[in-house]
């Protein structure tokens, strides 16, 4: 597994990288095919004297992406946090698999209660819709008109399909694709 850790607007110690490191390897145990990991960590500041450390860790495998974003007292507090969101939504990922099809033959024993429903999600409605060129300012003026929560349209600055999103922050985000 690659690993990448960046700090943002805070410098990271050597100490803080290495229990990162030990950290992070033990994901391996749970999803064997991890490919890349990223680490983010940042400094939130706060009014109280105490400021907050947001710990964001996205892990790649062969046709997965799982992200978590947790927030701590310390820096060391907030990275226990994500690993542990990550291990859930790593067993979460797991089980979808085993109940498609695509897990070992062992692995497929009676369903729990939370898995049948997870079973029976679907994709109960398909729409369809002319993208149409526009810039980004132009898809946020929609995205405000619309009163939605997310805007796909073609962007001709890229020459892609992009996906504008209202973050919880009140800003939007924007989503470009790439082709691998």
């Amino acid at each position: 597994m690659e690993l990448h850790i960046t700090g943002k607007n805070i410098e990271l110690s050597e100490e803080v990288r290495r229990y990162i490191e030990r950290k992070l390897g033990r994901l391996n145990r749970h999803l064997a095919n991890i490919i890349e990991a990223k680490v983010e960590i940042a400094e939130e500041k706060t009014r109280s004297p105490q400021n907050r450390f947001v710990a964001q860790v996205t892990v790649a495998g062969s046709n997965t992406l799982l992200r978590s974003e947790e927030r701590g007292e310390s820096i060391f507090a907030a990275i226990d946090r994500v690993v542990a969101t990550m291990k859930r939504r790593i067993e979460h990922h797991k089980g979808k698999l085993r109940h498609r099809g695509k897990g070992s033959s062992s692995a497929r024993s009676k369903p729990s209660k939370a898995e049948e429903t997870t079973l029976r999600s679907k994709v109960v409605k398909v729409k369809r819709f002319a993208l149409k060129p526009m810039s980004v300012a132009e898809a946020t003026d929609q995205i405000e008109l619309l009163g939605h929560d997310f805007f796909l349209f073609f962007n001709p600055d890229t020459e892609g399909v992009n996906l504008l999103y209202r973050r919880k922050d009140g800003n939007y985000g924007l989503i470009e694709p790439e082709l691998e």
